[in-house]
């Protein structure tokens, strides 16, 4: 993975700010990972959004919305 420019005040799931350059994210490996995981079970409605926003909080410790997990599982679309 390689890192993105920041385009807004708000650090996105999956991403950490640069030490050295605060205009840079970094991906964090886990939590990007647990995305791909976490997307598929949603589209075939195996999970619901929310259930999939507690099962990302267990597994990285980051909180994330069902609100802003269905934004993330509908640009990846």
């Amino acid at each position: 993975m390689q890192t993105i420019r920041r385009s807004s005040s708000t650090i996105p799931f999956g991403y950490a700010l640069d030490e050295k350059n605060t205009e840079l994210l970094t991906p964090i490996d886990d939590e990007l990972k647990a995305l791909d995981k976490v997307i598929p079970m949603i589209k075939d409605k195996t999970l619901s959004l929310r259930e999939g926003s507690l099962w990302l909080e267990f597994e990285t410790g980051r909180k994330l919305s069902h609100m802003g997990l269905k934004k993330i599982v509908d640009k990846r679309t």
